[in-house]
């Protein structure tokens, strides 16, 4: 079901001091927009921000950057990061939407992005839709332009047909596979931060596949 249009989200994600407006303006330059020098992790389709929300509240350390397109999963998303931080300096997030295809309009070679996480991207099951998954092949070789050397994919699914091609196309890409688990619940993972879909599905019996893949 399609969600309905939330005339709230672009005036307020606009009002966040974390979203960025025009993000090709940072190209090449993430690091000077968060004035330092800490590792920098990237979700690509943050959907309502569940995930990307507390994982940046539990790691001051590191940078966060959250892309989607829909505006009302990026208000949702703002939110919940504010929720999160309550009364606290939120400095180590930036959210932005940017069609993810054109990703090397946001970032290139000297961003050296350290982790780039996938969690529960369409899967586009039809075979002449499948150029647009997320951990395609073609898309692969775009992240590997700014994913830093030794940085990592981190993908989650529920799809088993997604699960078992992006196996393939990371292996295509030249990735090391170093993680691959095919029942997550199982595998007790205390560091996994359960997503709103992860939730959904795991309520459904269905098993989340997770995978971690190294560039080499």
């Amino acid at each position: 079901m399609r969600m309905r249009k939330k005339k709230w989200a672009r005036p307020e994600i606009e009002s966040s001091n974390f979203f960025i407006n025009n993000p090709i303006e940072n190209r090449g330059k993430w690091h000077d927009y968060f004035e330092n020098t800490a590792p920098i992790h990237l979700e690509l389709g943050c959907g309502k921000g569940n995930f990307i929300s507390k994982l940046a509240h539990k790691n001051k350390g590191i940078n966060y950057i959250a892309i989607d397109m829909i505006d009302d999963m990026l208000g949702y998303a703002c939110r919940k990061v504010k929720e999160e931080y309550g009364d606290k300096t939120i400095e180590n997030v930036a959210i932005l939407a940017y069609d993810i295809e054109r990703i090397l309009d946001v970032f290139d070679e000297n961003d050296t992005i350290d982790r780039i996480y996938i969690n529960f991207c369409n899967p586009w099951p039809r075979p002449k839709h499948r150029k647009r998954r997320l951990t395609h092949t073609r898309q692969l070789e775009k992240y590997k332009v700014f994913l830093a050397d030794d940085g990592e994919i981190h993908f989650k699914t529920d799809d088993d047909g997604l699960y078992k091609d992006t196996l393939e196309y990371l292996q295509e890409s030249g990735f090391e596979i170093i993680e691959n688990i095919e029942d997550l619940e199982k595998a007790n993972d205390t560091e996994n931060i359960v997503t709103e879909h992860e939730q959904m599905f795991m309520n459904d019996g269905i098993k989340i596949k997770k995978i971690i893949a190294k560039k080499k």
